[in-house]
């Protein structure tokens, strides 16, 4: 399905006068301290986030899994609910699928329909993490590490597999995360898999385009518990440094122990120039996928901050980077959790381009903690919601893009269309 346009023109004119109103106020205040507005709202527009395909069904548990109706069976489908997600937030410009979840059996096709919502094909991503039907050899015991080569080679043959994949679609990046690891002690050579590793990664990148990026994630624990190949940021950037001036580390947020300071390695992995990408979503005790900026909004906004200063100070050439939310749980609607994550991360974007970062660089030089501290909080206090409005609103899409949603019974409409007892692909 596709919104009329004339649909959300309705929808705005009735809420114009309460945002321009909202808007007033906010405009004044960032202009009187000495920020442009307009210069805002034209960079929340020019930002975009992918949506990966396995995130347009209700996701599940190892308890359970618990359907929304309407959700898309196809790779068609996807596309089509990126489409109706772009259209109301003017951020979802580009999907992000996982192979063999969602092979294109026709690239063209794929393409056509995907550019006739606006959306383009960002990051692919291999999936080794399960065995598929006919699969030769089984990922039980790990894949890109495994001690057997055989295991490895059919593992790289399926990442170079996904890259053709993207050629085809115009993508131009491969994201590579590992369930590899153990659950017990003793059960791996820790040097060996890590050779064995770094040796796989190599292969692949090989078989990149020159023009192509490879994304190494990392995560501390699961689906192993003792061990994890992959398990932080360091050992991702010394993958990634092996590999190539291509290869670089991509960020889950989700992917780390409880406390981490995420913030901290966005600045240091932005310094050295190999900061490749992100995940967002949200957690409160684990890698739990929740709605990004529903637990820890203030953690998103200090993340953003660095994100902010590394791309205004960019020494080291860091590549522009690759933005994807990585979010799958089990009770809301997918479309309405994907809405209010992308509200989230531009709030958090547009409340870190508030951030003095001269009269911050100055207070660190005076060691003025608590100026530090007001300058921050200053920005990530103050309501930036209708400076994100007018970005989707001068891009063509809704004020209010959740309360669109439900006005015009989007959810309704698809299971109408695809069925109440449908299950999205890869879930």
């Amino acid at each position: 399905m596709q919104i009329r346009n004339e649909h959300l023109t309705d929808l705005n004119q009735k809420q114009q006068s309460v945002h321009n109103r909202d808007l007033a106020y906010v405009q004044d205040r960032i202009s009187r301290e000495g920020k442009n507005p307009d210069k805002v709202v034209e960079q929340l527009q020019a930002f975009q986030v992918a949506i990966p395909s396995w995130a347009l069904g209700a996701g599940g548990t190892r308890f359970g899994r618990f359907s929304t109706g309407g959700e898309p069976s196809r790779l068609e489908e996807k596309i089509d609910d990126v489409g109706i997600l772009h259209q109301l937030t003017k951020t979802a410009g580009a999907i992000s699928l996982h192979i063999p979840w969602d092979i294109p059996e026709d690239p063209t096709a794929i393409k056509e329909r995907a550019a006739a919502h606006g959306i383009v094909f960002d990051a692919v991503n291999s999936n080794t993490f399960q065995d598929q039907p006919g699969q030769a050899h089984s990922y039980k015991f790990g894949s890109l590490c495994h001690a057997d080569p055989a295991v490895r080679d059919q593992a790289v043959a399926h990442n170079h597999e996904v890259i053709r994949y993207g050629e085809a679609l115009g993508s131009k990046s491969i994201t590579v995360w590992l369930a590899d690891g153990t659950s017990f002690p003793g059960q791996h050579n820790f040097r060996k898999a890590f050779q064995n590793t770094q040796d796989s990664l190599q292969q692949i990148y090989r078989g990149m385009p020159a023009d192509w990026q490879l994304l190494i994630e990392y995560k501390p624990y699961e689906p192993n518990f003792y061990s994890m190949v992959i398990p932080d940021w360091g050992t991702s950037l010394m993958l990634a440094e092996s590999c190539g001036k291509n290869a670089y580390t991509l960020v889950d947020l989700g992917h780390h122990l409880p406390n981490t300071n995420i913030e901290q390695i966005v600045a240091i992995l932005m310094m050295k120039g190999k900061l490749g990408g992100f995940h967002f979503n949200d957690s409160k005790y684990g890698d739990d996928d929740l709605t990004c900026g529903s637990i820890k909004p203030y953690q998103l906004f200090l993340i953003f901050n660095e994100l902010v200063y590394g791309m205004d100070n960019n020494e080291a050439g860091n590549p522009p980077l690759a933005w994807m939310i990585d979010a799958s749980h089990n009770l809301k609607d997918p479309l309405e959790d994907l809405i209010q994550s992308l509200e989230a991360i531009q709030v958090a974007y547009a409340q870190a381009l508030l951030v003095d970062h001269k009269a911050l660089e100055a207070a660190r030089q005076d060691n003025d903690v608590s100026r530090c501290q007001e300058l921050l909080q200053s920005a990530f206090r103050t309501d930036v919601r209708s400076l994100v409005a007018e970005a989707r609103l001068r891009a063509g899409g809704a004020i209010e893009p959740l309360a669109a949603y439900r006005q015009l019974q989007v959810r309704q409409q698809l299971i109408k269309q695809r069925g109440l007892h449908v299950t999205a692909t890869g879930l």
